[in-house]
This record gives structure tokens, C-alpha cells and sequence, in this order.
């Protein structure tokens, strides 16, 4: 057996999911290092004592990756390549009692508001005086700041709040507290993430209070981005763009999920608003902030989807001519309203029309692209690729939108610079350009 070997007090932190999720292993990673622990994010060696895996249970595919990550590691338990192995996260809060009858070789399973019982597990103690201070495992020059957990929405389709509970807004002095460190560390850009930003202060101060937490963040020095990711559409606080709008350092951006075009879908979803009502807070937008890059997503099959459903979906992404789209099929979840549904859209079917929609946003966005050609844009250097700098302007967020490409030849740009670049071609997602002197 090779545990003998293994160093003893270093943990592997393993995250699967989206950037909320990674938010967490960074507060995990935080504590460990805090407690003296040696501490990696995603090791490819199996040379760590422990192994973290920070699970997501978000939809079929998220699932089934997190199922496939704790097997590869309950192996290497078995084989001795790890001594212990602890799971956590989104699936773990929801399905602990299955997983432990699945997953006997698993020390131990939390959910994803246990991480003081997580680190006494470790043997590591709970510092509660490092709230606001976080060490990041993106790039240096962005982070993610998650600024409220859980969600108070009832739609149909999602198990986030059986997941994560209840709407909880994190106090503004925190969040204030953990921007300005983030930029001590050299982070010039933050996303800021929840899963519904739009709802923050409710629960505080009974009203909406994110323009108020905007201005104060856009006030933290070095602070050159702000960026805004998932916002509900009904009951938008339409202040929030006027702050946008006045503020050079908060990003014409706006990420906010959408699901359907489709009246009938959208009642079903119950997402508490119309496809009509949609397309005036989409006009009111592109008029109080000219220029902004909406960035959308939506469910591809729905149940009681029908074909005439889909082509309102269509024309409505069509109409609405999106900066940026993702589109997933429908996954049928447990304890879910629309889980209680028949799912009577074919798995080929949700593929069609989920290829269909991207066909029709591939045609917009190089459209939308090719009108940038000429342009001057203000581009953040992400990494180093091949031949090319790789970097995003403003109008995307890292690794799910578009990127500007530049020559490396002739050029010594650093990463988490920022560069001034002229727009020389476009595809259909990604911007090529050169520097300017």
C-alpha cells in the first residue's frame, strides 16, 4: 500500500460546477492554509493525504461528472494513492443518504453550509476571522465574489434552493472588506456572482439594495472591472443600470438568464414574467446603457415544450439578437415542480432544438462581431496560447464568452494587462486585433 508515502496533511481540493462552487473551495483552501495545512486546488498528482471533492448537482451532466470524480477517487482510496476522501458540495447536500450506501469508502459527506463541521473533520479550527479574506485559485488579476447563497425563486425546473437553501445576502462591510484584499493580491477585475444578484438586501434590509453595494465596490481603489453575473428578470431593480451607466469600472455587462421565449414555457417555469414584459426590460436596458453586452441562457425542451413553443424561443432570440447565449437541455430533477411533470420531449428532440437556437446565435454573433472590425477596445490579457495573447474586452466574462486574439510576434505583454487593441477581423466568437502604440 503506498498511504505510508503519501504527505501527510496535504489536501487536494477538487471542484466541479460552476463559480459559486469554486468560491467555496476557495474559502476551504483559505482555512487549510490558515490551520497550516498544504493545500492544492485540482493536483494531478495523487500524492495528497486527503482528497476535498466539491461536488455539483445542478443538472443530469453535472451530476454524472460528480458521480464519475468521487469513483475515480474512492479508487485511489482503495488502491492506497489517498488515505481519506471527503465529500461536499451541491449533490452532496442533496443526495447524502444515497451516496453513503453507494459510496461506503467515503470518510464523509456535507452539505454546502457545513464547512465548520468539514474543517473540525480535519482537525483544522473554523477562523472566523478570516470572513472577508480569500485566496484565489483563478488568475491573479480576476476573481469571483459571491455576494448572497441559496435562492427565494420557485421555478419549476431547479433544485438550487433544496441545494442551497434559502436567499441569504452576505453584509455589504464583508463583501467591501473582501474586494479591497482581493485587489490588494493584484485582482483588477471582480465578477460578481449569487444566484440571483437582483434579490441582495431583501432579506436585510427588506428592499433591494445591489445599486448600493455597486456604488461602494466601484468606489475600492485598483478596482478597474466590475462585472455582473445572474440576474433575475422579474422585478429587475432598474437602478442598478443607472449606476452602470455613471461608473467607468463597472462593465457594460449584464448576465441574466432567461430560459424561454414562449409564454406557455415561461408560465410553466414559473418564472413570474411574460415574453412581452422580457422585451421591454430588454429595450429599457440597451437604452439607459448604450453598448451593453446581454449575455442570456436558456432550457431546451421543457416539459410541455411543443414545436410551436420552440419556434417563439427562436424568434425571440431572433428578435432579441444577444451579445452572448448558452443554451442546456432540459434535465428533469428530483423534487422539482416540473420534476413532477411527464418529461415529454425527447432527449433527440431537446438536442435539435437546443443545436437550432446555437445555429441561429452563431449567424448573430458574427454579425455582431464583424461590426466591431475597426473598433479600439480596452482588452484584459488572460494567458498565453499557441501563437497568441489571449484576452476579453468589457462585454465578456472569462471562459464562457468571447476572447481577442493577438500575435504574440514582436510583443512581451503580461498577464492581467491591460492593453489597448484595434479590432482587425472577427469569427463568429472570438475577436482578432493588433496592439496600439
Amino acid at each position: 500500500m503506498k498511504t505510508k508515502g503519501l504527505i501527510q496533511n496535504k489536501v487536494n481540493i477538487v471542484t466541479l460546477g460552476c463559480s459559486k462552487n469554486l468560491v467555496d473551495s476557495e474559502e476551504l483552501f483559505t482555512q487549510l492554509k490558515a490551520n497550516r495545512f498544504e493545500v492544492e486546488h485540482e493536483s494531478k498528482k495523487d500524492d495528497s493525504q486527503i482528497v476535498v471533492i466539491n461536488t455539483c448537482g445542478f443538472i443530469e451532466n453535472a451530476k454524472q461528472e460528480s458521480i464519475d470524480t468521487i469513483i475515480r477517487y474512492a479508487d485511489a482510496k482503495e488502491q492506497g494513492l489517498v488515505d481519506k476522501v471527503y465529500v461536499t458540495g451541491c449533490l452532496s447536500a442533496r443526495y447524502k443518504d444515497d451516496l453513503e450506501l453507494e459510496f461506503p469508502s467515503v470518510d464523509a459527506f456535507f452539505g454546502t453550509s457545513e464547512l465548520p463541521r468539514l474543517l473540525k473533520t480535519l482537525k483544522a479550527d473554523y477562523k472566523k476571522e478570516l470572513l472577508g479574506e480569500r485566496l484565489i485559485t483563478t488568475p491573479a488579476h480576476y476573481a469571483y465574489l459571491k455576494i448572497a447563497e441559496g435562492c427565494d425563486r420557485p421555478c419549476s425546473f431547479c433544485a438550487i434552493p433544496i441545494m442551497r437553501g434559502k436567499h441569504l445576502s452576505f453584509p455589504e462591510e464583508q463583501l467591501i472588506r473582501q474586494a479591497k484584499n482581493l485587489v490588494k493580491g493584484g485582482t483588477k477585475e471582480i465578477i460578481l456572482i449569487a444566484q440571483d444578484l437582483t434579490y441582495y438586501g431583501l432579506d436585510i434590509n427588506k428592499q433591494r439594495t445591489l445599486p448600493d453595494l455597486l456604488r461602494k465596490l466601484s468606489d475600492v481603489e485598483g478596482l478597474e472591472w466590475i462585472r455582473l453575473q445572474y440576474a433575475y428578470p422579474s422585478g429587475f431593480p432598474m437602478e442598478i443600470l443607472d449606476v452602470m451607466a455613471e461608473r467607468s469600472n463597472i462593465c457594460k455587462y449584464l448576465d441574466m438568464p432567461l430560459q424561454s421565449g414562449s409564454d406557455k414555457v415561461l408560465k410553466l417555469m414559473r418564472r413570474g414574467i411574460t415574453r412581452a414584459k422580457t422585451e421591454d426590460l430588454i429595450s429599457e436596458i440597451r437604452s439607459k446603457v448604450p453598448g451593453i453586452a446581454l449575455r442570456t441562457t436558456l432550457i431546451s425542451g421543457h416539459p410541455g415544450e411543443e414545436d410551436s413553443d420552440f419556434e417563439e424561443t427562436l424568434d425571440f432570440v431572433c428578435r432579441m439578437r444577444f451579445d452572448r447565449l448558452g443554451v442546456f437541455t432540459y434535465s428533469h430533477e428530483d423534487q422539482t415542480h416540473s420534476g413532477g411533470m411527464n418529461d415529454d420531449v425527447h432527449e433527440e428532440e431537446k438536442q435539435r432544438r437546443l443545436d437550432d437556437i446555437m445555429k441561429a446565435q452563431e449567424e448573430i454573433s458574427f454579425e455582431l462581431n464583424q461590426e466591431k472590425i475597426g473598433e479600439n477596445l480596452k482588452v484584459l490579457i488572460d494567458r498565453k496560447e499557441g501563437d497568441y495573447y489571449v484576452g476579453r474586452t468589457e462585454f465578456d466574462s472569462p471562459e464562457v464568452d468571447n476572447e481577442v486574439l493577438i500575435e504574440k510576434k514582436g510583443l512581451s505583454l503580461t498577464i492581467g494587462e491591460f492593453v489597448n487593441v484595434n479590432v482587425t477581423d472577427a469569427g463568429e466568437f472570438d475577436l482578432y486585433g493588433k496592439i496600439l502604440k
